[in-house]
């Protein structure tokens, strides 16, 4: 059972409702420890003086701010408690805005909110109901750690969340921070029409679970692996630019094997975050992959579809009815070889892996 990370009241008008405030995500980064080369020895940072070099014990150490080359005003903790906003027990909602007027760039990090006891169901209840039935979502600000927070709350399906946000003057004004941006692409053009089409063939529904940390899994793999004295193949490097002169003609392609392919919809082969590789099973391991966008080189070479059934049996996975195992990202295939339980995986090329994969297949 989680541990609430603050706990104080929800204000809004003349409503109190206490709450508990749990993380709503974690962290599943592999962490590696620091060694000496060629040993098995830790390396530890340590707090230092740096004109003398000597050790300085934790209760010896206070805040400095630099106002001036080497002149420092030093800060006691207590001293920014003292300064600390005084409702520091309380998420004060100043008003209500519709969800979409908050860009996602202004989104830090999410908490769960939980009533704070039995007795107070029922209004936590009706704020989140309220919250759902309108499509508002509360901004409110609060202290937690001596910090001061702007927050969005939020309903989810059975309970309040709450987004901690970037303040106004931490977001950067595109603009004026990137290089160039290109001018406005022309209304009704023909590439913009064609562009629009291709979005809507590879319309889908958002399924979290379809999508996979393939990079953190490679790590994994590869200590693995060198557990065992075994290589990793390298991943394939990202794919070339679209040539502008060849847009239109890329475009036009990408929506026949996205319809050829049956379109975005359903489940599909998943990426993250625009990496440029194919990744993650959908909710059901029957469920056909969508094309679009599924991160296979081989796979932009466009087969008559009478052709791609003919070619199924002989190497696609489990006799699905999917894109033939040729067809799959180098990632994709070291997934499935994974899963087979394929020996000496790591150290086989693309095409040797999409070999050993039908070759288990027809073993089983």
């Amino acid at each position: 059972m989680a541990r609430p990370v603050w706990s104080g009241v929800i204000t809004f008008g003349l409503v109190t409702v206490p709450v508990r405030m749990y993380s709503a995500t974690e962290d599943h980064t592999t962490h590696f420890h620091q060694l000496q080369r060629g040993t098995d020895d830790r390396v530890r940072n340590k707090r230092v003086n740096e004109r003398t070099g000597k050790d300085v014990g934790y209760d010896d150490i206070v805040k400095g701010y630099e106002i001036s080359d080497g002149e420092y005003v030093t800060v006691e903790p207590e001293e920014l408690q003292d300064i600390a906003p005084g409702k520091s027990q309380v998420i004060d909602v100043s008003g209500f805005v519709a969800a979409d007027e908050v860009d996602p760039v202004h989104y830090v990090r999410a908490y769960y909110l939980s009533p704070g006891g039995e007795q107070y169901h029922k209004p936590y209840e009706l704020l989140r109901a309220a919250l759902a039935t309108t499509g508002r979502t509360g901004i409110a600000t609060f202290v937690m750690h001596s910090k001061e927070y702007l927050v969005a709350l939020r309903a989810g399906e059975d309970v309040l969340a709450l987004h901690t946000l970037h303040w106004a003057d931490e977001i950067r004004d595109p603009r004026e921070e990137l290089p160039e941006l290109p001018e406005h692409e022309r209304t009704g053009s023909r590439e913009l029409r064609t562009a629009q089409q291709l979005v809507e063939s590879m319309s889908t529904t958002f399924r979290p679970q379809d999508y996979r940390d393939t990079y953190e899994e490679r790590v994994r793999a590869l200590i693995e692996a060198k557990a065992k004295g075994e290589r990793i193949t390298p991943e394939e490097g990202p794919p070339e630019a679209t040539n502008v002169v060849d847009l239109s003609e890329a475009l036009n392609r990408s929506i026949e094997r996205a319809r050829a392919r049956g379109g975005g919809r359903g489940g599909g082969t998943a990426r993250r975050g625009g990496t440029g590789r194919s990744g993650a099973r959908s909710g059901s391991r029957g469920a056909g992959r969508s094309g679009a966008g599924g991160g296979s080189r081989a796979g932009s070479r466009e087969r008559p579809r009478e052709g791609r059934r003919k070619s199924a049996p002989k190497k696609t996975s489990a006799g699905r009815g999917g894109p033939p195992l040729e067809e799959l990202s180098k990632d994709e295939l070291y997934r499935r070889a994974t899963d087979r339980g394929v020996k000496g995986r790591s150290r086989m090329t693309r095409e040797q892996l999409a070999e050993a994969l039908g070759a288990s297949k027809k073993a089983a």
